[in-house]
């Protein structure tokens, strides 16, 4: 047998021999194996059942805790129900006690009712028995008598009205004068105006009387020129080295004013001349007026008015009222809104801007019909004013409810300026018109005999027939001759009305 067949024998021998080995090892190791696992497996098991009797103890016990718990609950619960059964027990007995007391006072009251009724009765007979006997002593029946009581108390309380309204009338003016004196005192002495009237300059002096003449022109061609292009008339009559000028706007008249100085001064007078003369002087006077417009509001103390209304403002320096030049009277009619308004503890601003705007009208009322003051409440409005400032103006002459206390004052500056003494000139005329309008007032009403106005109209004294009036109606014919007087007739500052009445008994000792 060669070597390579043996070698081959002895390694498949080797071979068979490491697998029985090998598959014998395997047997006890996988043996160990599971008895291994087996312990563990009895040891975990055994754990188990440890834990499970204790969980098994401590649930008896939780158990154990909470019905003794619920029992202790229980006890309580029991205990509180007792209580509250003895209080309900002892709160049944008192108003068990309480009924019947009640009980017993409702009997009283009914049998007390009882009696008070058989009272009463008794009473009414007794009062009708008296109020028959009161008849027949009276001579008056019960509804006589009654109409008498109630007329005498109506006329004891009419009485009785009119004094207290005659006091709280007296104390209420004595306050009010009082208090508006020490106002207007206080505003006077701060505002100490250094103008008092001024007039309107329509005449125009001439170096000579032959500038008459040159200014006429040939055929009237120079004054027919200077009148075309001014809108004024100009009056050329026999009033040596004068010329008057006539036309109703101010700023026309102004123009034309300056325009006739200029060409007198430069001697050159034809119509191209003129047109060119009075254009100038209309641009001048254009500047003029913005510049006394914005004067006047910085004097005023009132910034940021429309360019508008500053023009306007302007135009008022050439315009006058009873000889009083209306843009002083603004400025014025300003500083007097705004005291008055911080003294009283009104809008200083709106009152301030409202007094000098008042009048604002008046630079166009030539132009547009109506009051001045609706239309200056309309401009107003038209550049932005505020309502109060606009009802302000509008509401000066009261041609529109006053919609504020602003409005108020602002009435009461305009009124301060131009009333003061010396403020505005008045024609004879219109002074005698105004007092015999007084005295046709209070002679209208019945039971007046004579009336006098004096202090220039500031105070009208009327004399009544004593017989007609007595002191009561006395006192309401002075009140319905202020409401007659307010109602009809214009005038600056107020009226006083005096009402006399006088009793005389003349007789002779002989």
């Amino acid at each position: 047998m060669p070597d390579s067949v043996l070698l081959l024998i002895v390694a498949v021998v080797a071979a068979a021999i490491g697998a029985v080995l090998g598959y014998a090892a395997r047997r006890v190791l996988a043996a160990s194996r599971v008895k291994h696992a087996d312990s563990y497996a009895e040891r975990i098991i055994s754990e188990a059942r440890a834990k499970q009797k204790e969980i098994v103890l401590e649930g008896k016990d939780s158990v154990l805790q909470q019905q003794r718990a619920s029992e202790e609950e229980a006890r309580e619960k029991r205990a509180d129900l007792q209580r509250q059964e003895r209080l309900l027990l002892d709160r049944s007995e008192s108003l068990d006690r309480k009924l019947e007391g009640i009980e017993r006072r409702e009997a009283a009251t009914e049998e007390r009712l009882t009696e008070l009724e058989a009272e009463r009765g008794e009473i009414a007979e007794l009062r009708q028995q008296q109020l028959a006997a009161l008849e027949r002593v009276s001579g008056l029946s019960v509804f006589d008598a009654r109409e008498s009581l109630i007329q005498q108390i109506v006329d004891e309380a009419e009485a009785e009205a009119q004094h207290r309204v005659r006091e709280i009338e007296r104390r209420a003016t004595e306050e009010g004068d009082e208090r508006a004196r020490r106002v207007l005192t206080t505003i006077m002495q701060r505002i100490a105006a250094d103008h008092t009237s001024e007039a309107t300059v329509t005449v125009v002096s001439l170096p000579s009387e032959e500038m008459k003449g040159r200014i006429i022109g040939r055929e009237g061609r120079n004054i027919r020129a200077l009148e075309q292009a001014t809108g004024v008339d100009l009056i050329i009559d026999d009033t040596p080295e004068a010329v008057v000028l006539s036309g109703f706007d101010p700023v026309r008249r102004e123009v034309a004013r300056m325009a006739l100085t200029k060409l007198i001064s430069d001697g050159r007078i034809h119509p191209g001349r003129i047109e060119e003369t009075v254009a100038k002087c209309r641009a001048e006077i254009e500047v003029v007026m913005r510049q006394a417009g914005e004067q006047a509001a910085y004097d005023a103390a009132v910034p940021g008015l429309h360019p508008e209304l500053i023009k306007l403002l302007g135009r008022l320096k050439y315009r006058t009222s009873y000889g009083q030049n209306v843009l002083n009277h603004s400025i014025e009619t300003a500083h007097l809104s705004a005291m008055l308004a911080a003294e009283i503890g009104a809008n200083v601003n709106e009152a301030k801007k409202g007094g000098l705007l008042h009048d604002i009208g008046k630079a166009v009322d030539h132009e547009v019909e109506g009051p001045h003051a609706l239309i200056g409440g309309e401009i107003a409005q038209r550049y932005g004013v505020s309502t109060v400032v606009c009802n302000a103006i509008a509401a000066h002459h009261q041609e529109v409810e006053q919609g504020s206390i602003e409005a108020v004052v602002v009435q009461i500056a305009d009124a301060i300026s131009a009333s003061r003494p010396g403020a505005r000139g008045e024609s004879l005329d219109n002074y005698v018109k105004r007092l015999d309008d007084l005295q046709q007032i209070a002679e209208s009403f019945p039971g007046v005999e004579r009336s006098f106005a004096i202090q220039a109209g500031r105070e009208i004294r009327i004399l009544v027939r004593p017989e007609e009036i007595d002191d009561i109606a006395s006192n309401r014919l002075a009140r319905d001759v202020v409401k007659k007087i307010e109602e009809q007739l214009q005038y600056p500052g107020q009226i006083k009305v005096t009402v006399i009445r006088e009793t005389r008994a003349v007789d002779y000792a002989r």
